[in-house]
């Protein structure tokens, strides 16, 4: 999208680096209340199966239609305006989350809510696939950890601001008058995430020999097949980051069930322990970045995925809130890492033009195990309990670590 564009290239990398930072704020006032709506849903009497959903229904959209939206991004000129319009609709659901606690009836508002979100998951699969290509062009192959690591913080700072207020007045308000006034309020983030991320610059693009309209689905095939294969190192990656995020997804549904069920946490408590949880990821975000140039990626990595294995393991002992809330803020830090680590080496295995086709075939993956998983968790929960489900998401992490011991091959991917 042209913005009175700065004349020279310095100028437009400098001013995309302050939009990305601005488009944060926006993101991270209206993302903060994300980890509310499972809450919110289980205390309008959503099953543990329709919490689940709420965690799967992006996944099988974004099964279904990812290389679809990838391929499509990769023909357009331009991806910036499909990544800000595809952030605005997102964050608008949040606005009609709350609209609907007002005008539905109680007993219809769960399915309703979750209609609402399953729409969402048209923009959320689009804009999957464009956050990577556009966060990667902005930064360059030197300056992701740089980047991201500032966005991210500035989101996390954002979150625990908004998260501390918003639990004051979850707690004074009567519900469910309280959730609605936080859903609406928050969704404004959204018109400001638009605004900002909509200025970012990035020079016009030529589709790639691979990736041509009107080709027969057999020529598409192959075509995929002989970018994989002539990419070893991000078919070697995104397999074993898949682990590793099936067992996350796994654990998604469980925790704010184990909150509200086993620990009977309050609003104001289950509050505490996502802003401990975000307070640390900033810590995080500064910390890894720091290390990762001295120690290592590698480092980084399997540093992180083991570290992340103790949250569900540890939460699953104790109904104790002060010990949950230094568990998420365990939790917190080495997600930070891994939020870096893994971004930073899916693009290092990705050729930068093919970077919305094979980051597409990376959210495909992602949003399989988005589907299956959160719905073995809660079948897990219903069988053999809350704390059993978080030790297999325990247990399922460390063999995501065991695999990330053995190296990627680089050879031909990048």
């Amino acid at each position: 999208m042209t913005n009175q564009a700065p004349t020279s290239p310095f100028d437009i990398e400098r001013q995309n680096y302050r939009n990305v930072q601005l488009d944060a704020i926006g993101v991270g006032l209206a993302s903060a209340a994300a980890p509310f709506l499972p809450v919110f849903l289980a205390r309008l009497g959503a099953s543990n199966f329709q919490v689940g959903l709420l965690s799967s229904m992006p996944g099988v959209t974004g099964l279904i239609l990812a290389i679809i939206v990838g391929r499509f991004l990769q023909t357009r000129r331009n991806i910036v305006p499909w990544f800000s319009l595809s952030r605005l609709l997102v964050l608008s659901s949040y606005a009609f989350t709350g609209l609907i606690a007002i005008f539905v009836a109680q007993a219809l508002a769960v399915k309703s809510i979750l209609a609402v979100w399953a729409l969402a998951t048209l923009p959320q699969t689009a804009l999957a696939v464009a956050f990577s290509v556009v966060m990667n062009a902005v930064a360059g192959p030197d300056g992701r950890y740089n980047l991201l690591s500032r966005r991210w913080a500035i989101i996390g700072l954002t979150n625990t601001v908004v998260t501390f207020l918003a639990t004051q007045m979850l707690d004074r308000v009567v519900f469910p008058l309280n959730y609605q006034l936080l859903f609406i309020a928050l969704s404004v983030g959204g018109l400001i995430s638009f605004y900002f991320s909509s200025r970012i610059t990035l020079p016009d693009q030529s589709p790639p020999p691979l990736v041509k309209t009107g080709q027969p689905l057999g020529a598409i095939l192959r075509d995929y097949r002989e970018l994989l294969r002539t990419n070893p190192a991000f078919v070697s990656f995104v397999s074993k980051r898949f682990v590793y995020l099936s067992a996350i997804a796994l654990g998604a549904p469980i925790f704010p069930l184990y909150y509200v069920r086993q620990a009977a946490a309050t609003d104001a408590q289950i509050g505490t322990i996502n802003m401990t949880l975000t307070l640390m990821l900033m810590v995080g975000y500064f910390t890894w970045a720091r290390v990762s140039p001295k120690r290592g990626a590698r480092f980084v990595l399997l540093v992180t995925t083991l570290g992340l294995t103790l949250y569900p393991a540890l939460t699953s002992t104790s109904v104790d809130i002060r010990l949950m809330i230094a568990f998420a803020g365990l939790a917190g830090f080495f997600q930070a890492g891994i939020d870096l680590v893994f971004f930073d080496e899916l693009m290092k295995t990705v050729p930068p033009e093919y970077s919305a086709t094979l980051v597409s075939i990376a959210q495909s993956l992602q949003y399989l195990s988005a589907i299956l998983a959160p719905l073995i968790g809660t079948f897990l929960a219903d069988t053999i309990g809350l704390s059993g489900a978080l030790l297999v998401s325990a247990g399922l992490r460390l063999i995501g670590f065991l695999l990330f011991l053995r190296p990627d091959r680089r050879a031909n991917g990048g």
